[in-house]
């Protein structure tokens, strides 16, 4: 691993020297349902994972705004790369919620990959120094390679649901070495398949108090941790990655194309013009709006202020706006390319369109971030850690 402080731009370059190897292996990623080890170790060496974790550690701690370009950057070779290397850079993350030495000790390297589920899917019954968790989590991205699973639970006590003082179920996130969990091998998808984004199950493990934590108790004061939403910040990386890789294959190809209706040329093809005119419209406009609303979220958090609840809504929409733009061009240009869209050999495209309509079913690509957000924008405080 490297033994020095790797910055964006050294990170963000290794990505892109990777890239093209990434992209001759999208078949091989997809038929395995996981990311290849050696894969895993090369991104690793890249320096992806350590992307937040803390400088006084020696970690790249990067921005939300240049964490989601590294994702847009693996994204754009792969999607499903692109999407282990948002989940796996959580590790930093998580590890601002942790007391330092507990820290320490679950991360004592810089590259160590973190994936799960956060949200509630297990319980934790609290017994002495922690707690014993017995549950199963379902889409855990990333747990075929990771090396610390994360799951979220919701809390008993001698049987009973705890609640807080409002009358909510207590959630809790707890991490723990991968061998302390059993991965349930059934991703067979039809996208995203390479994600290796298994179910996973632990029955009777101990987790000690301290490898646990909650979204809005962090326990450094870093920007990356002082608003939960943290984790989802950058996910829009992913879509727009896989966006403009859709994009850049079909400018390769279209100067070799020809309109099958009237014989012409793309260049000279009014349709062709037309569709290539608004796919790049509508990334650019996904993307500026991502972007911006970020920024005027990290602002607002090196500053130590409140992120605002309109803020925090354009910020939810731009994600979601980043996802759906994102299918509708990757099934836009399967349309225009045509009957070679459909053979895997030939095209990407057939793959792509598979993997954005199956991150689009993601919380943050669904309809209810239209609902919570209007009720931010109207005054209201949706109860869901995803906005």
């Amino acid at each position: 691993m490297p033994d020095r402080v790797l910055g964006y731009e050294e990170i963000l370059g290794e990505v892109r020297r990777l890239s093209p190897l990434i992209a001759k292996r999208s078949e091989e990623i997809e038929q395995l349902r996981r990311l290849p080890e050696d894969l895993v170790e090369s991104l690793r060496t890249a320096g992806v994972f350590r992307a937040a974790m803390p400088a006084e550690w020696g970690g790249s701690d990067l921005t939300s705004m240049e964490q989601i370009a590294i994702i847009e950057e693996a994204s754009r070779a792969d999607t499903s790369v692109g999407w282990c290397v948002m989940i796996g850079m959580d590790s930093g993350i998580y590890a601002g919620y942790l007391q330092p030495d507990a820290a320490r000790g679950l991360y004592p390297e810089l590259d160590l990959i973190t994936a799960g589920q956060v949200r509630p899917g297990a319980r934790a019954h609290v017994v002495e120094g922690g707690y014993r968790l017995e549950g199963t989590w379902r889409f855990g991205s990333g747990c075929t390679h990771a090396d610390v699973i994360a799951g979220g639970c919701l809390v008993f006590r001698d049987g009973e649901q705890v609640k807080d003082e409002r009358g909510r179920p207590v959630w809790r996130v707890v991490l723990l070495p991968r061998d302390q969990v059993e991965i349930i091998d059934n991703w067979y998808t039809t996208g995203l398949s390479g994600s290796g984004s298994c179910d996973y199950r632990a029955e009777g493990v101990f987790v000690p108090e301290e490898h646990t934590f909650v979204f809005d108790e962090p326990w450094a004061d870093r920007p990356i941790n002082r608003h939960p939403d943290a984790i989802l910040r950058k996910m829009a990386g992913v879509p727009l990655g896989a966006a403009r890789g859709v994009l850049d294959f079909v400018h390769e190809i279209a100067e070799q194309r020809v309109d099958r209706a009237s014989g012409t040329g793309w260049r000279d093809s009014p349709r062709a013009r037309r569709v290539m005119a608004r796919c790049e419209l509508n990334l650019a406009a996904a993307r500026t709006l991502v972007y911006s609303s970020v920024e005027d979220i990290w602002a607002r958090l090196v500053a130590n202020e409140p992120v605002q609840p309109k803020e925090r809504a354009l910020a939810a929409l731009a994600r979601y706006n980043a996802f759906r733009a994102a299918r509708d061009i990757a099934n836009d240009l399967y349309d225009l390319v045509g009957g070679d869209s459909i053979y895997s050999h030939r095209t990407p495209l057939d793959r792509r369109l598979r993997d954005l309509t199956t991150i689009c079913q993601h919380v943050v690509g669904q309809d209810l971030i239209l609902d919570w957000s209007g009720e931010l924008l109207l005054g209201g405080s949706p109860d869901t850690p995803f906005i």
